[in-house]
């Protein structure tokens, strides 16, 4: 029986603004992505009837609204292939955190079903169908981390240095549509050229919004900013400070408070699933 298991990361916004709003609603966004060791693990094991099945629970999701199983599905759809999956979905990255958890689920569902269904799709073609499913879903089978314009899906390899980080859990979901349709979200930060992001005042623009909605990601902000610049990653509600090495990093989570949670995540020079497309 094959079988495959392989590493969904997660990914922080070294920052985010919103620049503009298309005709369609969608907004136009700069970001810079950067995975993290931070990760989901998903098991693949081959089927050859068709069935494309989760064999776990995931809390709070249903297997048919599962990227994961869209992605499988989507997947057989486009190729015509008539093979099979049943999927295992081990989570450590917390669900609507702005993590990119449930992307970097499909994408790697993609990559994976690419190489174990021998199918043989470019880079760009997976790219192509990780953005029916989502907007942050391209860059994680991009690879690199990326400065990232558009919906999302405009991306440029920026190679980025060292770096830990703490990521604190606030112990809420933000619904990424109650911040994008917030009557006071900023849209009209001014856009950056890629040689722009090395000057400081960068910033996270769905910020304000998040913690006028869930002080508890404005308390989270306020503790760790004791420590180091603290930024909320993408529309929240995990918020996260850099630091030189694993022992700094380390050394502020002891501090953490019981009533928070948060974890040591180093930053990845690339996607660990990288290599198993061809460009």
């Amino acid at each position: 029986m094959k079988q495959l298991t392989a590493p969904a990361p997660a990914k922080l916004n070294l920052f985010l603004h919103v620049v503009g709003r298309r005709a369609d609603g969608y907004h136009l966004l700069q970001t810079l992505f950067r995975f993290i060791d931070l990760s989901d693990t998903l098991h693949f094991t081959l089927r050859d009837d068709g069935v494309v099945r989760r064999v776990n629970e995931v809390a709070g999701v249903p297997e048919a609204d599962d990227l994961c199983v869209r992605a499988a599905s989507l997947l057989q759809r486009e190729t015509g292939c008539a093979l099979g999956v049943e999927i295992g979905v081990d989570k450590r990255i917390p669900m609507g955190g702005g993590l990119g958890g449930g992307s970097s689920d499909a994408a790697t569902t993609l990559l994976a079903l690419n190489r174990l269904w021998q199918l043989g799709l470019p880079r760009t073609r997976l790219m192509q169908l990780g953005l029916t499913l989502g907007a942050d879903v391209p860059v994680f089978v991009f690879g690199e981390n990326a400065f990232a314009e558009g919906v999302g899906e405009e991306l440029q390899a920026y190679p980025l240095p060292a770096a830990w980080y703490v990521v604190l859990f606030p112990p809420v979901h933000v619904p990424t549509a109650k911040i994008f349709t917030h009557p006071e979200l900023t849209r009209d930060s001014i856009s950056l050229t890629i040689r722009g992001l090395k000057k400081t005042g960068l910033k996270n623009d769905l910020q304000p919004v998040a913690c006028k909605l869930f002080p508890e990601v404005a308390q989270h902000l306020v503790w760790l900013e004791r420590y180091a610049p603290a930024m909320m990653t993408g529309s929240g509600a995990c918020v996260f400070a850099g630091f030189a090495s694993a022992e700094d990093a380390q050394a502020v989570l002891e501090r953490l408070p019981p009533t928070m949670r948060g974890v040591v995540a180093q930053g990845l020079s690339r996607h660990p699933l990288h290599d198993w497309v061809s460009d």
